[in-house]
């Protein structure tokens, strides 16, 4: 080879070697972000954002997030998992639904996976225990079965003459059998009487309050449920329409006018997520990090529907509420 061609060649090779050197640099870890609704809740994002935050992530900057939304239909769960594991992700979150959790757990044994379920995540087979998850799946748990019965409690404080009290929730939910069971036992051993409607499309849940209107029960409890999130306004209108006291599980369906809620601190459980994950792309896994739990439940009452469907909110129950508007 001629020295001229040499010192060309290698002129070449040099400038290209800074090109793929600061591409390599300004490649972002990919983090997968399943949701089951059709959107999280409005606080979700900026807290879940903080948490990354909080450890030195930034989207857009750092780390780049992948979104796909299963829209309440679980049996998209599995096709949009194999799209997010394309785009191959250091992690995959998959908050507040077991389902979404359970269809990650199955579609990898590799990549770490951060949950929020309300179920036990022993019993769901996602970690081997609390304290040591033993495996790629960690996150948070916030007690479905615990908040049932608490719900249907509190329940019967606003309205203790209550001795029937419908129960709706999504048969589609291969976790909610284990919550109702608990439930109807809970409220069989006080004496009140449940009347189970489930649904799992919008039609559905129009079927099920006529059922509802016809059976006539005192209120109403709804189950923990990504679908019935995503069906908030339809829920808490329906309810107000027909005049049925009822709980939900967070606090974003008292702030459209559900009567009441109670559950854990949204914020704070996609704020811990995030951390979470900030933690996982530094290279610790999630076998190590523990499943944290809630130690603050909300209880919130919105005053403004309970006026309107003719109920008075004991003052001992409004005392312990977070919020009452």
């Amino acid at each position: 080879m001629k020295r001229r061609a040499f010192i060309s060649l290698l002129g070449g090779a040099a400038a290209a070697w800074p090109l793929a050197a600061r591409a390599q640099q300004s490649a972002k870890p990919v983090v997968g972000f399943l949701y089951t609704p059709a959107s999280p809740p409005a606080v979700a994002g900026p807290a879940f954002s903080q948490g990354l935050n909080d450890t030195g992530f930034t989207e857009g900057q750092n780390v780049a997030i992948e979104y796909r939304f299963a829209e309440g239909q679980y049996d998209r769960l599995p096709d949009l998992l194999a799209e997010l594991i394309r785009q191959n992700p250091k992690v995959i979150v998959a908050p507040g639904s077991a389902p979404a959790a359970l269809a990650a757990k199955a579609a990898t044994t590799t990549i770490p996976i951060l949950f929020s379920v309300s179920d036990d995540p022993v019993k769901l087979g996602l970690v081997a225990s609390l304290n040591r998850p033993d495996g790629n799946a960690t996150g948070v748990n916030f007690f479905s079965a615990e908040l049932g019965t608490k719900q249907l409690g509190l329940l019967r404080e606003l309205l203790p003459s209550a001795a029937r009290v419908g129960v709706l929730v999504n048969p589609k939910n291969p976790v909610i059998e284990s919550w109702l069971r608990d439930v109807t036992e809970t409220a069989s051993s006080v004496r009140v009487q449940t009347d189970v409607v489930r649904a799992s499309d919008g039609r559905e849940i129009e079927d099920a309050f006529a059922t509802l209107t016809h059976n006539k029960p005192d209120a109403l409890l709804v189950a923990a449920d990504p679908f019935f999130f995503g069906r908030r306004v339809q829920l808490t209108t329906l309810a107000t329409r027909h005049a049925l006291p009822a709980i939900y599980s967070v606090r974003e369906f008292a702030e459209i006018g559900g009567l009441t809620s109670y559950g854990p601190n949204v914020v704070t459980v996609y704020q811990q997520t995030g951390i979470y994950v900030g933690r996982v792309l530094k290279g610790e896994k999630p076998a190590d990090l523990p499943v944290l739990q809630p130690t603050k439940f909300e209880l919130v009452i919105n005053l403004k529907s309970a006026r309107a469907i003719g109920i008075e909110v004991p003052p001992t129950l409004l005392a312990r509420a977070d919020e009452g508007d």
